[in-house]
Formats: C-alpha cells, sequence, structure tokens
C-alpha cells in the first residue's frame, strides 16, 4: 500500500503534494504554521510565495478564512502570530460539504433519508 501511495502522491495534485511541490518546500519553504485540519502552511524566506499542503484531499474551502486572507497577502500576519478577533454568534469553519452525504438537505428534499411530505407540491401527472 506504501508504494501504490508514493506513486499517486507523485503523479497526481489532489492526492497531497507533489513531487516537485515536495522538492520545492525541503529546498526553499518555511514552515509558518497547522490549522485544524491538520494543513500545513509555508512561505519562502523573502516572503513573496505562500502555499499550503492540505491534509489529505486537496479541496480550497478546507483552508479557514484566517488562513486563507494570509496566503491571498489580505494580510501580512499569519493567524498564528495574529489571530483573527471572533464574535460570540460565528461558528466555526467548514469546509463545502456540496456533493457529500453530509451535504444540507432541506426538509421535503428527496436527498433526505426520511423526506417529510409537502403540502404545496403535487405531482405532475399526464392526463
Amino acid at each position: 500500500m506504501g508504494i501504490l501511495n508514493s506513486l499517486l502522491r507523485a503523479v497526481t495534485w489532489w492526492n497531497g503534494q507533489t513531487l516537485n511541490t515536495q522538492l520545492f518546500t525541503w529546498r526553499r519553504g518555511v514552515k509558518v504554521g497547522e490549522d485544524d485540519a491538520g494543513n500545513i502552511f509555508y512561505t519562502n524566506k523573502d516572503e513573496t510565495r505562500r502555499w499550503v499542503i492540505y491534509n489529505g484531499e486537496a479541496e480550497a474551502s478546507r483552508v479557514s478564512p484566517d488562513w486563507h486572507g494570509w496566503l491571498h497577502h489580505t494580510w501580512d500576519e499569519p493567524p498564528t502570530k495574529k489571530p483573527l478577533p471572533r464574535k460570540t454568534w460565528e461558528k466555526p469553519h467548514q469546509e463545502n460539504l456540496t456533493g457529500t452525504p453530509q451535504a444540507y438537505a432541506p426538509a421535503g428534499s428527496i436527498r433526505r433519508a426520511d423526506p417529510e411530505p409537502r403540502a404545496d407540491y403535487e405531482a405532475w401527472s399526464p392526463e
């Protein structure tokens, strides 16, 4: 299984980092921090480039707003040095669940395990 994982990492970008990214990170990367999902954030020595090595599937919505702002040079300090202020009503960051079994399905949706009957809908049937 280890050989297959190594081969997948070497040729695909969605299974973590490619071999090129791994070499670049090893040679030039300076670790800045890690988020709750296990994603690791890097910059180069002169801080002109910033990147993330995903813990698992490369899905951009897995990066929290704090780190997203840092990655895109919206602010200079990473969340490890200067965390964003939080409001009491804010929920924790959650990745986009569209297309997964955990995706939101409103009451009455056919994607729910137990769809509620809808009074505002009448099925069409041909005459």
